[in-house]
Parts: C-alpha cells; structure tokens; sequence
C-alpha cells in the first residue's frame, strides 16, 4: 500500500505531517511549518484550525470556507525568520489551485510560545 504524502508538499503522509498539528497532538515548530500546515487545513477544510493557529488581533469572527474550491499544490518562495530562535517570521509562497494560484508574503509571530498567522501582503 502506498502512503500519499501530505497535501503541504512534504513526503510524509499526512498523519505524520500536518495531521498532528490539526489533530493538537504538537504544535507548529516554525513559521514555514505552521504556513505548511495551514495550506494543509485549506485543502482539508479545516476553518477550526485556520481560525485556532490565527493571531487573536487579527483573526476573523468566522471563517467561511469555498467547498468547490480545490487547491492543487504549494511552492515555497522564500522564508525570513520563523525559526524557535525567533519570535516573528515571514514566509512567501504560491498556493495553486484549480484555475489559477495565489502569491503572498505572511507574516508570523509567537504567542505564548506558540507560531501563529498575522497577515498576509500580495506582491506584485
């Protein structure tokens, strides 16, 4: 039997991937990997764990998520910070989908030890 690999674009399959950042059974070690894992929480329509991993000044009252909507993979371009030795940290990449892609810059921060989303800007 073949394990397909998580939807965030690494080889492990999901469960050992992103899954257990969804599931709560470990948190988000770096920006990159919580930006991974919250691709991940799109393409499985996970609103709960977008909104959880979300910084509370910026995060939405809800979220409401497109169910035709089918992601289809992501490229990281660029990282800056992000590491536990940092407590901000961007990450720029393209997520594509079906019938065209989204580029962003996101920004990351630390609360409570924990790497959570603030923002994201649309380069050009």
């Amino acid at each position: 039997m073949t394990r397909l690999s998580c939807p965030c674009g690494l080889p492990e399959p999901y469960e050992a991937c992103c899954g257990r950042y969804h599931s709560g059974a470990a948190a988000a070690p770096t920006a990159e990997a919580l930006m991974r894992s919250r691709y991940c929480a799109f393409v499985k329509g996970d609103a709960g764990y977008l909104l959880r991993t979300w910084h509370p000044r910026t995060r939405p009252g809800t979220l409401e998520l497109d169910p035709g909507m089918r992601w289809t993979g992501l490229e990281i371009l660029g990282t800056s910070g992000g590491s536990a030795f940092h407590s901000f940290g961007t990450v720029e990449f393209r997520a594509s989908y079906r019938g065209g892609s989204l580029h962003e810059r996101s920004s990351f921060e630390r609360v409570d030890g924990a790497w959570v989303y603030v923002d994201g800007e649309f380069p050009a």
